[in-house]
């Protein structure tokens, strides 16, 4: 089948880690070379968001990365381009003319690509498949960082009741889906994301310290984007009170210079809690070089408040590294507690730090360790998600 894939505010080969490219842009990514692998045609369709994006590139076998002049050719706010998507479906649609194609389905990631998966649906009379990733009403539930607006919340609403489907990673979304927006549970479909188990997987320790610079000594690890929803001023009070022994450091992976104001204020905490020296801030590291991170690490944190799934803690586990996590998205059914690490609840830096510390104490991990820890994600690969993915096209085409 010919799929047209939207992620109309962030690229998929963006820079991970930064303000709109995440997980998300990491599914895109592998679940389109797999369908793509499997021999279905994948069009990604984004937005050029820098003068040097090339306009189609390939991904890997049949399928294409295509970037539309929309809104300029630089960043803008996710919500500024809300008024430009029109002009995105448009020239969508130029192109799709312009080189006589015809899409099967249309898969729309995040809530303003649903948009565009909407008006495709009515244009070309083909299911329009919607993941959110995260969802606005969960998120102002929270209380933390900046409250999403009111027309992100309806527009979810809509297009949860409107679209022909919906995937979530989780049963715990797939809940928050039917509690937030009152979707019918029949209308969603829960299939995990996935690892790349080639790119990620256990190297020794001391190669991995040696590739990254990262010297000697215990090393905790966190990896994400720099927002309060990753809970990393929990993670900063919860090292603060670890026994700081043996050289232990904090190495915090993501953010950029959109960041500045949380970078500022988390550097500012570190300071009211002594521990600079011992706090690295090391910014955004090409996705290609973090299994070398991740087996540099004696132990990655996921400090989270909220996440639909949590790919870190997955590719942390398939590079043989033991991981504390919060209680968000599908960790506790990936995490086998204190064997490959454990959960915590999600508010409690005390958790965090009695949980981090016992992982410390660990003896020092072998090779053969890692492989063991690896194993239990084995059925996570990008291959087996995306044949269940194939077979979720093939349900909603048939009932379109």
């Amino acid at each position: 089948m010919r799929v047209a894939m939207l992620s109309a505010h962030s690229c998929p080969v963006g820079q991970l880690g930064t303000r709109d490219t995440g997980g998300m842009s990491v599914y895109i990514r592998e679940l389109a070379r797999e369908l793509g692998l499997l021999g279905h045609q994948v069009d990604i369709f984004t937005r050029v968001h820098d003068p040097r994006d090339p306009l189609m590139e390939s991904l890997g076998r049949n399928v294409r990365l295509i970037h539309l002049k929309v809104g300029g050719d630089d960043q803008i706010h996710k919500l500024v381009l809300y008024s430009y998507l029109p002009d995105f479906t448009y020239s969508l649609e130029e192109f799709r003319k312009a080189n006589h194609l015809k899409y099967d389905i249309v898969f729309s990631h995040y809530w303003l690509s649903g948009i565009v998966g909407q008006d495709l649906h009515k244009l070309w009379r083909v299911p329009n498949l919607i993941m959110f990733h995260t969802l606005g009403g969960v998120k102002n539930s929270l209380g933390i960082g900046d409250e999403e607006p009111h027309l992100r919340i309806q527009t979810e609403t809509d297009l949860a009741h409107a679209c022909q489907g919906i995937i979530v990673a989780t049963e715990r979304e797939k809940n928050n889906l039917v509690k937030f927006y009152n979707v019918p549970g029949e209308n969603i479909s829960v299939i995990s994301c996935g690892v790349n188990t080639n790119t990620f997987h256990p190297i020794s320790r001391d190669m991995a310290r040696e590739q990254t610079g990262l010297g000697k000594g215990k090393l905790v690890l966190f990896v994400g984007r720099i927002t309060p929803l990753k809970g990393i001023d929990r993670l900063l009070k919860a090292f603060a009170s670890i026994q700081q022994k043996n050289g232990t450091r904090l190495v915090i992976v993501g953010g950029d210079n959109a960041d500045k104001v949380e970078l500022e204020q988390l550097n500012h905490l570190s300071q009211k809690l002594g521990i600079t020296e011992v706090v690295t801030f090391i910014g955004t590291v090409k996705h290609e070089l973090m299994p070398s991170f991740y087996n540099a690490a004696d132990v990655c944190v996921v400090s989270s408040l909220y996440e639909s799934f949590g790919l870190v803690a997955l590719e942390a586990l398939a590079c043989g590294t033991p991981v504390v996590a919060t209680d968000v998205g599908n960790l506790k059914n990936i995490i086998q507690h204190g064997v490959t690490g454990y959960i915590v609840p999600a508010h409690s830096a005390e958790g965090l730090t009695e949980r981090i510390s016992e992982v410390l104490a660990w003896p020092e991990r072998t090779l053969t360790q890692s492989r063991k820890i690896r194993s239990s994600v084995d059925g996570f690969s990008w291959t087996s998600i995306a044949k269940l993915v194939q077979e979720e096209f093939e349900r909603v085409m048939g009932h379109n």
